[in-house]
Parts: C-alpha cells; structure tokens; sequence
C-alpha cells in the first residue's frame, strides 16, 4: 500500500508539472497578453456546470523572428509643404514593418556644413546602431537626418524653423515615435552642433538629450546661451555631450560654451581628444556618439 501511495503521488507531480509545463508554453508565446477564458453559454434551466475553454495563442512567425536578424533600413523622405522643401533621410530600425504596434524614441542628427543629410550615413552611424540594436545593447529606436544644404543662402536661416515647426511635427505624425522631450534627442557635427545648441536650448520643451560634436556656435548665438540656460526650469535641463578635437579652429569657443555651461550649473560630459575639424575626427568618435545616445535611453 505503501509504494502504490508513492507511486500515485509520483503520477500526481508530473500530471501537475505537465500541465505547468503547457501553460507556460503557451504563456511564452505572448507574454504581453493573458489569456482570456471563453465560457460555453447553457441555458437557464441546465443543470450543468459552464464549461471554461482557453483559446490557443498564436505563436512568432517566420517572418517575424527573421526581422530580428535583419538590419534596418533608410528612406528619402521630403516635406513639400516647406520653401525649400524640407528634404531628409531616415531611418527606420529592424522589425518596424513588423511590430506594428511598438513606438520608438527618435534622434535628429544634423550634418556639417558643406556637407549633406547623407554625412552621418557615410561615416558609420547607420552600421553602428545596426549593430548594437541586434546585439541586443540598445533598445531600437528611429533616426532622422534632415538636410541642411542652404547654408549659404538666405534659406538657410530658416533651417531650425523648418526643423522645429515642420518636420518634427510631420515625423511624430507618419512614424510610431514617442512623441515627449524625454524620448526625442538631437545631435550634431560642426554647424549641425550649432544647431543643435540653439534649437536644444531654446525648444528645451521638445528634446531631452544634445549632442554637440565638435560645436560651431552660429553667428550672435555665443551671448544668448546664458539668457537660453536660465529659461530651463532645473527639472528640465537636457542630457548635454560635448566633444572636440585638439587641433580644431573652433576649440576655444567649444570652451567658452562648456564654461558657461558650468557656471550654469548644467551637468554634460566634456571630451577633449586628438583631431581636427574633419570628417577622420568625426568617423574615428561615430561608435561612441550612437552608444552615448543609446544609452540615455536604454536607462529610462
């Protein structure tokens, strides 16, 4: 009687763990959703019991699992609702057809002057985020590179209206991003970091993380930027990066900015390397650049 007890409590454990086992089977097929029982309807005067039935859970697809080995992809895009049309690249990470309904942070990379929306491409941004997003070392997130190449015309003034008013509003629209400063950062290269300095500071509302490699402050900007530090409420200031090269014509005033950046008692990171203003400089730091950038959002 003994063994036949310890036999049938035996039977018993792996009944149960069998059934555990089913469950969690099903349960890893979407872990986001429980799933719903769906009750047999009797009528009124039944005696019996309603009959609980659980509904099968549709498991990943080929074609969804092969989106997670695959790069993302870049598009040209342009805004004719602007004078001059807003051109831009963007890009969009791995899986995006796929996860339909998953939003991702976005990032505004703004090129160097005399360059265009294709300068961060060329030097190895796409390739890097690629790699870190199938790594699983970043979560993904969207890319815009919008075009500057007005600089030395009249319409080049109105690229961070153009940016701000258009643009941004345009991209939140036609792409799942997450539409909050906390989610939205901007970056950039020499006269895209000036950019991104002014429009960063003074729209301190719509961008929570700046990027300003090898900084060339526009034209009057230098005098505005106490004024622009002392408008953010203090539970607002952004996430600041800041690097330069050695030998690069625009160092001292990069110094300039990160002193007043100190007396204001905005917290940034301050790098000073070997290099020129060059696109060697700029290629050589890329890597580190998209990983700062990552980084902020992979601790949100």
């Amino acid at each position: 009687m003994g063994i036949m007890r310890r036999m049938k409590a035996r039977q018993a454990i792996r009944l149960i763990s069998s059934l555990l086992g089913l469950l969690a089977g099903l349960h890893a097929c979407s872990p986001s959703i429980q799933p719903t029982p769906t009750l047999t309807s009797f009528p009124s005067t039944a005696s019996r019991t309603p009959k609980a039935t659980l509904t099968p859970l549709p498991c990943p697809t080929a074609t969804q699992l092969a989106c997670l080995t695959k790069p993302g992809r870049v598009e040209e895009s342009k805004l004719n609702s602007t004078d001059p049309p807003q051109e831009f690249l963007i890009y969009l990470p791995p899986c995006y057809d796929e996860k339909t309904d998953q939003h991702y942070p976005v990032l505004y990379l703004l090129h160097g002057q005399t360059y265009r929306d294709d300068q961060w491409i060329r030097l190895g941004a796409v390739d890097v985020i690629d790699k870190l997003i199938l790594s699983g070392e970043s979560i993904p997130f969207i890319i815009v590179f919008p075009d500057d190449r007005y600089w030395n015309l009249p319409a080049g003034s109105g690229f961070g209206g153009r940016l701000v008013n258009d643009l941004i509003p345009y991209v939140d629209l036609t792409y799942r991003t997450i539409p909050d400063r906390n989610h939205r950062a901007i970056g950039g290269m020499s006269r895209g970091a000036g950019w991104a300095l002014q429009v960063g500071l003074v729209r301190w509302d719509l961008f929570g993380t700046i990027g300003l490699h090898s900084l060339a402050v526009l034209q009057k900007d230098a005098s505005r930027i106490p004024t622009w530090l002392a408008s953010i409420p203090a539970s607002s200031r952004p996430r600041v990066f800041m690097d330069i090269g050695d030998n690069d014509p625009e160092l001292s005033m990069a110094q300039l900015v990160e002193s007043q950046f100190n007396e204001h008692g905005l917290s940034h990171e301050w790098h000073l390397y070997s290099g020129a203003h060059t696109e060697e400089y700029w290629g050589a730091h890329v890597e580190e650049y998209i990983q700062w950038y990552a980084a902020q959002w992979k601790s949100l």
